[in-house]
């Protein structure tokens, strides 16, 4: 329907999640109308985005350094770990500032429906750093949705041998709802709530 450059960065925009076929249009042509130098800085922000960051090697999180500011940061206390779906997640509760623990992400949750089970998430990984680093409590901050709370009571069934209190954030959010979502206040009452599973 437009020239084939307009078409390629309409269908591009539109590949992205929670981006549809007119907001990718609108997208393109304000691109087409910014400041050539804005359009610049943006692709450059991208390309240095896949270039730069990577995993933590620690907790998984996103970086542009080995370990992450988080796992860096010595004033954390390291006998407690919330345990997150996804690395976005840990910004919002990193929002909340009622955390002051360690993180560990497992890539997704379990979802046999999806092919996902405990061996295509960092389980091991979660399981050495127990021992490694002495945590004595996880938190399952993991999304409330079927899936989530799967993940949570098989977190819990793994760490509970181990000696370690494991927890789920508490009631504040909504079922099949999603963290990234949330507002500070409930994901703070929800930290502050906690329960045993």
């Amino acid at each position: 329907m437009f020239e084939p450059p307009v078409q390629r960065v309409i269908d591009e925009l539109a590949r992205l999640p929670g981006i549809g076929r007119k907001t990718a249009q609108r997208l393109a042509f304000h691109l087409l109308h910014v400041e050539a130098v804005d359009a610049v800085r943006l692709g450059q922000s991208i390309i240095d985005l896949r270039d730069q960051v990577r995993l933590c090697v620690r907790c998984f999180n996103v970086t542009a350094e080995e370990q992450c500011a988080i796992c860096r940061d010595p004033r954390r206390d390291p006998t407690v770990m919330c345990v997150v779906e996804r690395a976005q997640d840990i910004a919002v509760i990193e929002r909340t500032q009622e955390f002051s623990g360690r993180y560990h992400v497992l890539g997704g949750a379990i979802s046999p429906i999806e092919g996902i089970g405990p061996e295509q998430l960092r389980m091991k990984e979660l399981v050495a750093r127990i021992g490694a680093e002495g945590v004595t409590e996880v938190i399952a901050a993991t999304n409330p949705t079927v899936e989530g709370d799967t993940t949570a009571l098989y977190i819990a069934r793994l760490l509970k041998p181990l000696g370690v209190t494991v927890s789920r954030l508490a009631s504040g959010l909504p079922v099949g709802g999603d963290l990234d979502y949330a507002d500070e206040i409930t994901i703070g009452r929800a930290l502050a709530g906690r329960r045993p599973l």
